[in-house]
């Protein structure tokens, strides 16, 4: 190895790996990178930017990185097992995730730093961030919405953005030692990657990092109904706004979203207002206007024209009165239950490969209950967790599954995709999962016009 310990040793090759290298080594830093799978693109691409690649696999390779890199960068995926990261410990090696080296390059532009707005949670946190960003560009600012986003914060540091809406995963915070955004949200908590973190009190505490750099005039958006989440809210420096559907700084009054300062929108006149749409608007409304980023009219500009990402409860199609919604992206029972709150009655599609999590939970709306197609590696686990609240069946494939809840579900009813798994024993991702989803309901759609 020929790298001083000035070098960063990135780990991890996809969207978030490639990001850092390339911007270290624009800053001229010296880059080793790695991957648990190296490939020939691998190589190319550390060719392309001037970096070595690092086989750790290799007799002696991880330990010979380790003593000559001061900084390792995991990617996300890299969970807090992992040789990689033990190495890095016992080597005295700083751990830093791709917003915290971000951070750092914005604080230290000549410029200074520019706003962030932040935000976490085990559900939501895309929607509330986008939403966030809308409210931003709503303020005539040119805003980019990054993070745990398509684009990482790292990425458009080499941008004009004037602003940040920054979207922080456990698996970003847990590696951060000095991020902080001027305001963030904290949206909710339930157990999710503990296959990651390995318990829930570390996962929790990952969370909690977003406010372990607040400043007194920073502000921490919390739920007004979880007071664990509160504590870690009123322990930071910062100063606490909380929001909640009907209690909280930022709540619903009558059919209006409101603010300390009074009525903000209708719900009426909000693109979507599900019950988790108006407190993920609360939410995001607060960090904006808490942080003077943003006014009450340009927020409810926002919110009337707000489009959200694709696989979130969404609309499909409309066949013989039944509606069917694409949910896809809900892979915790946590996010699943989230969604069955939505609707009445229900044909609810679920399953796929568990996160070592209680399926058990999605079981909390039996009045909702129409019936429930289980697919996928946790069918077993599914059907057991409905078994005696409805029809249960189980489907081998999303085509089957789709035609099972045609035939199961009723004029009024709605047929769900929300499968509180992840899609990694039939699919790559809950995209190609979603795609198919739509695909099969559209090809049913077809069949009855």
């Amino acid at each position: 190895m020929t790298q001083s310990r000035d070098a960063t040793f990135v780990f991890g090759l996809a969207v978030a790996g490639r990001a850092v290298a390339t911007s270290l080594r624009k800053r001229g830093i010296e880059v080793v990178v790695g991957d648990d799978k190296l490939s020939d693109e691998h190589r190319s691409f550390a060719k392309s930017i001037g970096a070595q690649v690092i086989d750790i696999a290799g007799d002696g390779e991880l330990q010979r990185v380790m003593r000559s890199v001061n900084v390792l960068s995991p990617a996300p995926g890299v969970p807090v097992h992992h040789p990689v990261i033990r190495s890095a410990g016992e080597n005295g090696v700083s751990i830093q995730s791709e917003i915290e080296i971000a951070y750092h390059f914005e604080l230290f532009r000549s410029d200074g730093p520019r706003p962030m707005v932040a935000i976490t949670g085990t559900d939501g946190k895309t929607t509330t961030t986008l939403m966030a960003n809308a409210m931003l560009r709503a303020a005539g600012l040119r805003s980019e919405a990054v993070g745990n986003t398509e684009v990482p914060l790292i990425e458009s540091c080499d941008t004009d953005a004037q602003a940040f809406a920054v979207e922080c995963s456990s698996f970003r915070l847990e590696h951060t030692e000095q991020f902080r955004a001027q305001a963030s949200a904290w949206l909710n908590i339930a157990p999710d990657h503990l296959d990651w973190h390995g318990t829930y009190q570390h996962y929790f505490d990952a969370k909690a990092k977003l406010w372990a750099n607040c400043l007194p005039t920073d502000v921490a958006v919390a739920p007004s109904d979880d007071v664990n989440i509160l504590a870690v809210a009123r322990s930071s420096a910062a100063r606490t706004v909380t929001f909640g559907a009907t209690e909280g700084d930022y709540r619903v009054v009558g059919d209006e979203l409101c603010g300390p300062l009074g009525p903000i929108i209708h719900v009426s006149r909000m693109k979507r207002s599900l019950p988790h749409d108006i407190t993920n608007a609360l939410a995001a409304t607060a960090v904006c206007m808490e942080s003077g980023l943003a006014s009450a009219e340009q927020v409810a500009q926002a919110l009337e024209q707000f489009e959200n990402a694709p696989h979130r409860i969404q609309f499909v199609s409309e066949i013989e009165g039944v509606r069917w919604f694409n949910d896809s992206k809900a892979t915790s029972p946590h996010a699943a239950s989230v969604a069955l709150r939505s609707f009445d009655s229900i044909v609810l599609i679920a399953g796929g490969k568990n996160k070592d999590l209680d399926l058990s939970q999605m079981a909390c709306e039996p009045q909702r209950m129409r019936a429930v197609v289980a697919i996928g590696v946790s069918a077993d686990d599914i059907a057991r967790a409905f078994s005696g609240m409805c029809t249960v069946v189980k489907a081998e494939s999303m085509s089957a599954a789709v035609a099972q809840a045609r035939d199961l579900a009723r004029a009024g009813d709605v047929v769900l995709l929300s499968p509180g798994c992840t899609s990694y024993d039939w699919y790559s991702n809950y995209g190609e999962r979603g795609d198919d989803f739509m695909n099969c309901v559209r090809q049913l759609s077809g069949n009855h016009r």
